[in-house]
């Protein structure tokens, strides 16, 4: 079992950079992880992934090459570099954890979640 804390969110103008943290307790390097977000009146939406290694990441289209996500297996969190962000990305941000595979983007194919933490990007 994992418990999962982020944190770093906030209220950034638009163009500007926040990094989110998700700090891990419990078996931290058995879990492929991911980042999710939820918009206001939307579904959640897959953002990053990262195997457990931090070999291979993957990316939705709407982030990639804006967001970059890493991990630190010796502090047991996960990162969320976002830069250049715009209004569209205001949303509550999740990290969760998985172990039945490599990497996932499906919500389903992941066991554990954060409380998730509010990025609101102004205009």
């Amino acid at each position: 079992q994992v418990q999962l804390v982020e944190s770093g969110g906030g209220l950034v103008q638009a163009g500007g950079s926040l990094r989110l943290s998700c700090a891990a307790s419990g078996d931290f390097s058995s879990y492929f992880m991911g980042w999710f977000r939820q918009a206001p009146g939307k579904e959640r939406e897959f953002a990053a992934a990262i195997t457990r290694s931090g070999g291979t990441v993957y990316y939705a289209d709407s982030v990639r090459g804006r967001f970059t996500i890493s991990r630190d297996n010796a502090k047991n969190t996960v990162y969320l570099q976002m830069n250049s962000l715009k209004s569209e990305d205001t949303a509550v941000y999740y990290c969760a954890a998985g172990r039945q595979g490599q990497i996932a983007t499906l919500l389903s194919k992941y066991e554990y979640w954060g409380q998730g933490t509010q990025v609101t990007v102004s205009s």
